[in-house]
């Protein structure tokens, strides 16, 4: 029989995708000031890969990636997920999104997404909430599932989250990563 125990915290990442440069840094300095320092951004990336958010959010779609310094427990995750529809809807116009934030963590086996939809493959956390296995870490890489959304599953975002959980990894053992 197994043992009970609490995991290893995890590493909180947030997707913003926006069409808004000042409306991204605003909102950057939103979750910076709930979550902690950020710690890592990654470059502009473009997003073209779907025209999803285009309706609401507008064209000229781009994503950023943010860390934070400190890390958090898994359960709360649903948590974050509430926290950041409300600062989704803060900054909203006649009932239309102008940025979205997808949290999630990265951990040493994998990155999670928090997501208020439900699928085969998300398992309810509670609260509304869903946990969606988006990539798992073999071989030297994270690796995409059959369901994974094509913008997570391209090798640069992959690369970049390789290096988010290698920073993870480091600040475990006392590094500053």
């Amino acid at each position: 029989m197994g043992r009970i125990g609490v995991p290893k915290p995890v590493k909180l990442i947030m997707s913003l995708i926006t069409c808004d440069d000042v409306l991204l840094r605003r909102v950057t300095e939103v979750l910076a000031e709930r979550y902690g320092e950020v710690d890592f951004e990654s470059r502009i990336l473009p997003f073209n890969l779907t025209t999803y958010y285009a309706t609401e959010i507008g064209e000229g779609l781009f994503r950023r990636l943010i860390t934070f310094r400190s890390t958090i427990s898994r359960e709360s995750l649903v948590r974050i997920k509430r926290e950041t529809n409300e600062i989704e809807d803060t900054f909203a116009v006649d009932g239309r999104r102008r940025i979205n934030i997808d949290p999630g963590y990265v951990c040493a086996e994998h990155l999670v997404l928090a997501t208020t939809k439900s699928y085969t493959h998300r398992p309810y956390l509670g609260e509304g909430i869903y946990a969606d296995l988006t990539l798992i870490y073999q071989k030297e890489g994270f690796r995409p599932l059959e369901w994974t959304y094509p913008d997570y599953a391209s090798p640069g975002i992959r690369k970049i989250l390789k290096e988010v959980r290698k920073r993870y990894l480091q600040e475990l053992k006392g590094g500053k990563g």
